[in-house]
């Protein structure tokens, strides 16, 4: 076989080393290394060309610069060459069908002035201690309320009663309810005694001085055992409304959740009729003292107190306040929308933004800057930062007493 001109297969092999050189030249120190460099510059090679694949999946999709600053031939240029990458969201929502597990999203629960409109749920609160006498009054009051009863939701507290409360209750009730007409909502009754054994109707035992701390922590605890037990997560309104009201506008919700105050009160006055010369006389009393701006001298009177003593109004010889109340204010023939800011509040009827209660502002049953209850409640809301005011002009009337100055 002729390898190349003038060569032969017997010419080329006489010119390679003997295999014993050769096999020594390859396992010479020299050559294993040179071996093993170049191995190694082809694993790094390859390991260099896949992490440049694996990168490429996390490239950035796009043109080099900003498409303001491209020029249209450009923009027209991109995406002539290049393929629109399409990226797919592989998670799904996740459902909870456990029924022990309940989501509240209180986010969703506004206190606005289109209340009707949002529908937006009120709750109304009554705490109840022999008041079988006021209830026919009260539902009837009640059923006319022009806020859609739909929207509402009745709730009563009955404790230390010693009459018929809760059967009276019980029946006018099952009388409204079963009316399609006028129905609520809904209606919820709780039962709580708290010892309390004051007479409730007897006025002189009502306002001795030295009933009156018990008597407000007692109602504070029962407005708050209500509260509690009541407030659902939708409700966005907490309307506060006393059985023994003798009369009042069917528009007083619209109207008091209009002003979108956080707490807000409507001015409380009484008829009574007295015979003069021979006639009836209608007498417009004032009724609600506990509705009040603060004064210097009662906030200098404070300071002279005992931590735990409590201030109440009607007892000038041992609490000269001198503070204004709003019972001795206005006029309900004038503009009934007029406002201003109150210090203290009375419980006949109260207006108050659900999560003002939600944030903690309930009625003290113990002594707060020396208010409880109701008039604790209003300082309790002011040093929270909530804006307290009364209607002055805005009058419902209450059931006549008789009580008398003390």
């Amino acid at each position: 076989m002729i390898v190349g001109k003038g060569s032969s297969w017997k010419a080329a092999r006489a010119r390679l080393p003997p295999s014993r050189q050769l096999w020594h030249m390859l396992r010479s120190t020299k050559t294993l290394v040179a071996f093993a460099s170049f191995a190694l510059v082809v694993i790094l090679w390859r390991s260099i060309g896949s992490d440049a694949a694996e990168m490429q999946r996390f490239y950035c999709w796009g043109p080099s610069k900003s498409p303001l600053h491209m020029t249209a031939n450009e923009i027209e240029d991109w995406h002539a060459h290049l393929q629109t990458p399409v990226l797919f969201n592989p998670h799904k929502p996740i459902e909870i069908n456990d029924s022990t597990i309940e989501h509240v999203d209180l986010n969703q629960v506004k206190s606005t002035v289109d209340a009707i409109k949002n529908k937006e749920r009120v709750l109304i609160l009554t705490p109840l201690r022999d008041a079988s006498m006021y209830l026919p009054q009260y539902f009837d009051l009640l059923s006319l309320i022009t806020y859609p009863h739909d929207l509402i939701d009745l709730a009563f507290l009955v404790g230390d009663s010693r009459d018929d409360t809760i059967a009276t209750l019980a029946k006018e009730l099952e009388r409204v309810q079963g009316n399609e007409e006028v129905a609520f909502r809904s209606t919820t009754v709780v039962e709580k005694n708290f010892g309390v054994t004051l007479s409730q109707n007897d006025v002189q035992d009502r306002h001795k001085l030295e009933v009156q701390g018990p008597r407000r922590k007692a109602m504070g605890r029962a407005r708050n055992y209500l509260l509690s037990a009541a407030l659902k997560p939708e409700h966005s309104w907490v309307y506060w409304r006393d059985v023994d009201l003798k009369d009042s506008p069917a528009t007083i919700i619209e109207d008091l959740v209009a002003h979108d105050r956080d707490v807000i009160v409507p001015n409380v006055w009484f008829h009574r009729y007295e015979e003069r010369d021979g006639k009836d006389v209608d007498i417009e009393g004032r009724f609600d003292y506990n509705s009040w701006q603060e004064s210097p001298e009662g906030r200098q009177l404070a300071t002279t107190l005992k931590p735990d003593e409590i201030l109440v109004e009607g007892y000038p010889l041992k609490y000269d306040t001198k503070r204004t109340y709003m019972a001795l204010m206005g006029d309900w023939r004038k503009n009934k929308d007029e406002e201003i800011p109150l210090d203290g509040i009375g419980g006949v009827n109260i207006i108050v933004k659900a999560d003002v209660h939600r944030s903690g502002i309930n009625f003290p049953c113990y002594a707060f800057e020396h208010q409880a209850e109701t008039e604790g409640f209003a300082k309790m809301a002011k040093r929270a930062g909530y804006g307290v005011y009364g209607l002055p002009n805005y009058v419902v009337w209450h059931i006549d007493t008789q009580e008398v100055p003390v």
